[in-house]
């Protein structure tokens, strides 16, 4: 087992002192984020829940921003010109607004830069034996940078080609 430093761990530990207790965890949970510690566990179960899930729906935008704006940019190349503004054109307006979408409420949210935890070796390396729930959520920091580049510019170059085509269509 693998020893980690306090700087690199740190444990919201479900402990119910008083009637705020909620807001005491939500407050922990907030300190870590922005301590930008490694990994973060998260003991209790609501806040762990909606942790994960808004983790879930930032990578669910990431991956329809890039998925949408691949289609926009190479569905020209395989099918017919007088078709393919059909998919190319929804698909890049669906690239754009989820990349608009993501940059707007998550981008600047610190827990965007964490993922959640699910490798067991990896979470075999963790002081997880010291908790007293049975399901934490382990979140662990990762560099986004390349992930926003990459949607971003896809992103961008779909706007591009729906604005040019757009013009195109009804300019003539």
């Amino acid at each position: 087992r693998v020893t980690l430093s306090s700087t690199e761990c740190y444990i919201v530990h479900e402990i119910y002192n008083g009637e705020n207790a909620q807001d005491q965890f939500e407050y922990e949970l907030e300190q870590a984020l922005e301590a930008q510690y490694k990994y973060i566990v998260i003991e209790p179960t609501r806040i762990g829940d909606e942790t994960a899930r808004w983790i879930t729906v930032g990578n669910c935008l990431h991956k329809t921003a890039v998925l949408a704006g691949t289609t926009c940019l190479f569905t020209p190349l395989a099918l017919p010109v007088d078709y393919s503004h059909y998919i190319s054109l929804p698909a890049g307006v669906l690239s754009v607004a989820c990349c608009t979408l993501y940059g707007i409420s998550w981008q600047f949210d610190p827990c965007c830069k964490y993922q959640v935890e699910y490798d067991a070796y990896k979470l075999s390396r963790l002081p997880l034996h010291t908790l007293t729930s049975s399901t934490p959520v382990v979140l662990v920091r990762k560099d986004d940078l390349h992930r926003k580049r990459l949607h971003n510019t896809i992103a961008l170059a779909a706007l591009v080609y729906c604005v040019k085509k757009i013009y195109e269509l009804y300019a003539v």
